[in-house]
């Protein structure tokens, strides 16, 4: 499995970020020069945030029509800050109207509108971006647009069933392979697990192997299944502290035996140090490529 190195990005690591094949992305580097990479001590090429921007910003010239050798000579005409500001991708998907577009479908019930704007979604952008920049933010605002009574519960489960759905659909097979093995579960009560699915699609796609037992998960089950998958790390995700607070003792029980992740809105660094987890408090997106790349 290719992952991060101090210093930078292994080409894996890049292509994974990026959403472009290797040997895409090789072709790329010795074409058009898109790529500037420095090497390892040990003769490895090494790539760093700006060559992922680079990539983005390609992928988007051509989705507007440009050539290859045509993307390629834009992106490199352009300084080198402007993509930190403005990642054309996201520009597009903005400019479109796609994050709002979902919005008012799935507000409207209209399942056929939903998916044709997530198919959208998927096909201008990576699996990360849509998560991070356009499903997470979607749903906090339907979970404060639902406590303010601005939408109805009815509302809200179709919407977080369409998205579920929708992940769900990208985990196939996501048990299989030779790379590390995470154990992902939300304790008793919670049944709240998009955010975990998440976390497990992006480890997924950094060479992990996912088991996923989802929402209001039993702690016995959760400890059972620990101990018989040896997992690498085991992750557990709520949104109200008052699940963690529920099974302390458990959580204690399982640390010391395993590297424990909490996650979640329920979750805090103090709670954690107290039974003896690690804490994320990053999006699960930018968390599961933190964990991946150590």
């Amino acid at each position: 499995m290719e992952t991060s190195v101090p210093g930078g990005l292994r080409i894996g690591a890049l292509s994974k970020r990026a959403g472009v094949s290797e040997h895409v992305l090789r072709a790329w580097e010795t074409r058009y020069g898109l790529l500037s990479p420095t090497r390892s001590p040990g003769g490895f090429r090494l790539y760093s945030d700006a060559d992922v921007r680079r990539v983005q910003r390609m992928r988007a010239y051509i989705a507007d029509g440009l050539s290859a050798a045509e993307a390629a000579r834009a992106v490199l005409a352009e300084p080198d800050g402007a993509a930190a500001v403005r990642d054309p991708l996201l520009v597009r998907v903005a400019e479109s109207g796609g994050a709002a577009n979902l919005r008012s479908a799935l507000d409207e019930l209209d399942e056929r509108a939903a998916q044709a704007v997530l198919d959208q979604l998927f096909g201008a952008l990576t699996v990360e971006a849509v998560i991070r920049e356009v499903l997470i933010p979607y749903l906090h605002d339907l979970g404060d647009r639902w406590q303010r009574g601005d939408v109805t519960v009815g509302q809200e489960h179709f919407a977080s069933n369409i998205i579920r759905s929708r992940l769900a659909a990208l985990s196939t097979g996501w048990g299989a392979g030779h790379g590390p093995r995470a154990l992902l579960a939300c304790p008793p009560g919670e049944l709240h697990d998009i955010a975990l699915l998440s976390f497990g699609l992006i480890l997924r796609r950094s060479g992990w192997r996912v088991v996923f037992l989802g929402a209001d998960s039993p702690m016995a089950d959760v400890e059972r299944t620990a101990a018989a998958l040896g997992p690498d790390l085991v992750m557990l995700s709520a949104s109200d502290h008052s699940r963690f607070d529920a099974v302390r003792p458990q959580l204690v029980e399982l640390s010391q035996d395993r590297s424990v992740v909490l996650a979640g809105a329920g979750a805090s660094s103090e709670l954690a140090a107290t039974v003896g987890a690690q804490y994320v408090g990053a999006d699960p997106v930018t968390a599961a490529e933190r964990l991946a790349e150590r």
